[in-house]
């Protein structure tokens, strides 16, 4: 899955070409929500790498100030009759992402889809991204977007709490999210309200739990069907 961690960048350009200097982490437009602490989930004498010693801050981006530049400010304009507050736009590393309410997400597709100024006729994927941190906003999905009309690309990112992971279905307006949604329920437990077949999609329907989340135990789980074991990485072999 895509947009994991969305640390700084070196620039915040937008269409036009225009470069803005990215914020400095303890900016208050930034947002900290966590911390990583080394990498792929390695503790203790199991890591011989190095990277275990790693210690960062999961950053979001803030949000972007008008005039975002170039053909953004266009869809934005379209856009702002169909949201409610709160919303809010980011443009990180020439790209723009549009962060809207789930009460808002099917109008805004249609409308990217249909409006002839915009003309956002496919859906690439459907992305699901977990910030255990991310306190009643622990589960993002991020919907990318393509124009082919004007070769344009553009992100819609909803943010929903892991205690009601509910999002509406947005596959009468793209049919193509059928998959890329029961891919994001399977591997984030994200429920698509209103899909009509929301069945797991890679993992045997009895499984228990949803892999990709940050919470999800790194080995140690029964191979199905044939009763072999896979032990957690740090008990693999001993450095020590």
């Amino acid at each position: 899955m895509s947009d994991e961690d969305k640390t700084t960048g070196p620039d915040q350009s937008g269409p036009d070409g225009k470069v803005s200097t990215t914020p400095a982490i303890d900016d208050p437009e930034v947002r900290v929500v966590g911390t990583r602490t080394g990498m792929f989930g390695t503790r203790g004498t199991g890591d011989t790498s190095g990277f275990g010693g790693l210690v960062a801050p999961v950053v979001f981006p803030g949000a972007a100030a008008r005039p975002f530049g170039g053909w953004y400010d266009e869809v934005a304009d379209a856009l702002e009759p169909a949201l409610s507050a709160p919303w809010h736009v980011v443009v990180h590393r020439k790209e723009i992402t549009f962060h809207v309410r789930r009460e808002d997400l099917v109008a805004v597709m249609r409308l990217l889809r249909d409006d002839p100024k915009l003309r956002f006729e496919l859906s690439t994927g459907v992305s699901g991204v977990h910030y255990p941190d991310d306190t009643g906003a622990e589960l993002h999905v991020v919907y990318h977007l393509l124009s082919m009309t004007h070769n344009r690309r553009v992100r819609v990112e909803v943010s929903i709490p892991d205690a009601d992971p509910h999002l509406p279905s947005t596959i009468a307006v793209y049919p193509t999210n059928d998959w890329h949604e029961r891919e994001t329920y399977d591997m984030f437990g994200v429920i698509f309200d209103g899909h009509p077949a929301l069945t797991r999609i890679q993992m045997p329907d009895d499984w228990v739990g949803h892999p990709q989340r940050k919470d999800y135990p790194l080995g140690g789980i029964a191979v199905e069907y044939k009763g072999a074991t896979v032990p957690p990485p740090d008990t693999r072999r001993s450095y020590a």
